[in-house]
């Protein structure tokens, strides 16, 4: 504590948001695969199971775009202390008896895990515009970048934490030992975090939910695309596939996943070295549209290749390692430009806005990758995401151009 408080305030409370962040995101992550294991094991079918994450998803939404105007009415600390509040509530609602454990009432978890987490994203993410001055903004892509990739990396993490702790402290106890743990970083943070840390100077209305920036409604519509065409195969169609066509366990699966999402989350964090930050240049319209292009037609590739007489796992695990290298960079660019697009004053109506679509197309994917998979097959989960990253390149066109450079 003493060290921390001997840090310059921008740094002291940008690791304060990132460690909130971080405690969060490691729960959230561990939850997920607890629930996944804990249903597998009682009986449930892949799509059942990813049923009970509807109300996750759905709420997120509601709560991005709601969420941004409460962090300019009340602050971006009121904003993510609530959301780990939520996060605590929502743990505590699981170590119920199994008896009440039924369908309902863990979707009505999942519905408070969502609002929680999205109230979290959104204010960490608001919060890093307003600790860095509007002059460096190389500096604020490199913690965009360290912010996001090192949650998708503990996210990973996360799965395998829940099922250590499922398998030494059961359902029930791992639930609550997670609980009492956040509840405990909750009340750090209580005390510690800036007070009215992304408070609007005026009182924003209602009705400015809405973004007003051609710049962030463009961005919204290619990023409801870009993670609609990621979840579209990844929620629900690929684990279903890995365990029914290469008839791998639910940990070899589990493990898989997890692994990639830490090597997303890695690849996240390098994303501003990988698009030349080192050469002093920054990213901007032109760069979301040429790097969704290069991504475009993976997804197709990999169809054509299950189809192929090449081995399927070689084909689907390497395309699935460079799709998630390139989808990295795709996603830390898009948060880095949402951040420099949002206006400083109020900068969670914006940040708000953007993540409500990123939300949406989760929710599309999630839905489309479940009933697209049943109906016709991974391949055309592969095909629909392969349009839809399209559709977030031809987007992305109108994106603004600059030459701006690292003035560092």
């Amino acid at each position: 504590m003493h060290a921390l408080s001997r840090l310059p305030p921008d740094v002291r409370q940008y690791l304060l948001v990132t460690g909130n962040y971080w405690a969060f995101t490691l729960t959230d992550g561990a939850l997920r695969m607890l629930v996944v294991l804990h249903f597998h094991s009682l009986g449930y079918t892949p799509l059942q199971i990813a049923a009970l994450f509807l109300f996750y998803e759905i709420f997120g939404v509601v709560t991005n775009l709601l969420g941004g105007y409460l962090g300019a009415r009340l602050g971006l600390n009121r904003t993510m202390n609530i959301g780990l509040g939520l996060q605590v509530g929502a743990l505590l609602m699981l170590t119920v008896p199994a008896a009440w454990l039924t369908i309902p009432w863990v979707m009505g978890a999942q519905a408070l895990s969502g609002i929680a987490k999205d109230l979290n994203k959104m204010s960490a993410k608001s919060s890093i515009k307003l600790l860095v001055p509007d002059g460096e903004q190389g500096r604020l892509y490199q913690w965009v970048a360290i912010l996001t990739g090192s949650k998708n990396a503990l996210k990973g993490v996360g799965f395998f934490m829940g099922g250590a702790l499922l398998a030494m402290l059961g359902f029930s106890g791992a639930v609550l030992a997670m609980a009492a743990v956040l509840a405990l970083i909750w009340l750090a943070s209580l005390r510690l975090l800036q007070k009215d840390l992304g408070k609007a100077s005026g009182k924003p209305k209602f009705r400015d939910i809405l973004s007003k920036s051609r710049a962030i409604n463009i961005l919204s519509a290619a990023r409801l695309f870009l993670f609609g065409a990621r979840d579209v195969w990844f929620v629900v169609a690929l684990p279903v596939y890995l365990s029914a066509v290469f008839g791998w366990d639910f940990w070899q699966v589990g493990g898989f996943l997890a692994t990639w999402v830490i090597g997303y989350g890695v690849v996240q964090s390098f994303a501003p070295s990988i698009t030349g930050k080192a050469r002093g240049e920054l990213p901007d319209g032109r760069a979301a549209f040429v790097w969704a292009l290069l991504l475009a037609g993976l997804p197709a590739a990999i169809a054509l290749g299950l189809g192929s007489p090449l081995p399927a796992e070689w084909v689907l695990i390497g395309g699935l390692l460079l799709f998630g290298a390139l989808f990295a960079v795709n996603s830390s660019l898009h948060s880095y430009l949402i951040v420099s697009y949002a206006k400083a004053d109020g900068v969670s109506l914006d940040v708000g806005f953007y993540y409500m679509s990123n939300a949406l197309g989760r929710l599309l994917g999630t839905l489309l990758s479940g009933w697209v998979y049943q109906a016709y097959g991974l391949e055309a989960c592969l095909w629909i995401s392969s349009a839809f990253v399209l559709l977030a390149a031809l987007i992305s066109i109108g994106l603004p151009r600059h030459g701006v450079t690292d003035p560092r």
